[in-house]
């Protein structure tokens, strides 16, 4: 087994890590104490944490709008592009794209 060097210098700063190094870490839930892991998992949660889409429910696209309809969306603050969405969706109910 080589020998591994240390992960800290004289001063006690941490060296860069290299992928060898990483290879030997073990996951949280291994070496964390229960009680101190759930702890973190509760708090990632309130933090708005959200794991990967199991299966993508939009599209990433571009699109060019005028600055005056940007303007009147982004001033509804947060989640315009959600409203710009719902906007199009009902638009689509009563006309044909094309």
């Amino acid at each position: 087994m080589s020998k591994r060097a240390p992960l800290t210098d004289e001063n006690g700063e941490v060296r860069e890590l290299t992928l060898a190094d990483l290879r030997h870490f073990k996951p949280a839930a291994e070496v964390l104490d229960p009680a101190l892991y759930a702890s973190l998992l509760q708090m990632n949660r309130r933090a708005g944490v959200r794991g990967a889409q199991k299966a993508p429910t939009k599209v990433v696209t571009t699109i060019r709008l005028s600055p005056d309809v940007m303007d009147a969306f982004k001033a509804t603050g947060a989640g315009w592009q959600t409203r710009i969405d719902a906007a199009l969706k009902d638009w689509l109910k009563s006309h044909s794209p094309v």
